[in-house]
């Protein structure tokens, strides 16, 4: 059988799989970030030539879809529960820990959303969070509306989660940079943000987790209203 981007034999090929070749990109990216994932890197890691990693991806674009792709595919199990509220929890919850976990995904989620919605992992997100939208009773004609306001602001707080978390000085405290935000918020003009030196106290030492759940929970009240 031959390529038909070279029209090359595959024997001797088939040990390198595209399966592999994906998750060792997925660990440059954790490691190194985007920056990090090059194909002179992936061959050192995977101990082959880069011949035989163009073999299965083209270049580096498609080689991040499918990183981002397999992160998604992995992620987006079907909830274990009755409850369609709980089912939305429990996938906000997923995607908000897988980037956590991969804060490349942040980028890459916003690119594939934009740029190509066609793509494998937009309809992932939108069938695992539509699929609880149509069990809540919403109507046909909000389907749409409502299971993208999920998904934006999953995806957007999860993403700012993921940026404050870098944001932190390597080897730094969490509960320290939280404070210096406080501190500063403190110190703001009373006349020009009294709000914001108001809540300023909440900012220091909040859960970052209960914090998003508690957003969800807000649009699943609104949600409610369209019953």
């Amino acid at each position: 059988m031959t390529s038909p981007r070279t029209g090359r034999s595959r024997r001797g090929k088939e040990a390198l799989s595209r399966e592999r070749i994906v998750g060792a990109a997925i660990e440059l990216l954790d490691t190194a970030g985007e920056s990090g994932l090059t194909f002179r890197a992936l061959t050192e890691r995977l101990a082959t030539g880069s011949g035989a990693i163009y073999w299965h991806v083209a270049n580096k674009g498609e080689l991040l879809d499918a990183a981002t792709d397999a992160v998604v595919a992995a992620t987006l199990t079907p909830p274990v529960t009755r409850d369609p509220r709980d089912g939305i929890r429990a996938v906000a919850l997923d995607l908000f820990e897988a980037i956590e976990k991969h804060p490349w995904l942040t980028t890459q989620l916003a690119t594939q959303l934009s740029r190509t919605p066609w793509s494998s992992v937009t309809p992932r997100i939108f069938e695992a969070i539509g699929r609880q939208v149509r069990t809540l009773g919403v109507p046909e004609s909000s389907w749409f509306t409502t299971t993208s306001a999920l998904a934006h602001y999953i995806l957007g707080a999860a993403g700012q989660n993921a940026a404050n978390a870098g944001a932190t000085e390597p080897g730094g405290n969490r509960d320290e940079f939280l404070d210096s935000v406080t501190d500063a918020w403190e110190k703001l003009d009373p006349d020009e943000y009294p709000f914001t030196r108001a809540v300023a106290r909440q900012l220091r030492g909040h859960d970052d987790r209960a914090q998003f759940l508690a957003g969800i929970d807000l649009i699943l009240a609104g949600i409610a209203t369209l019953r």
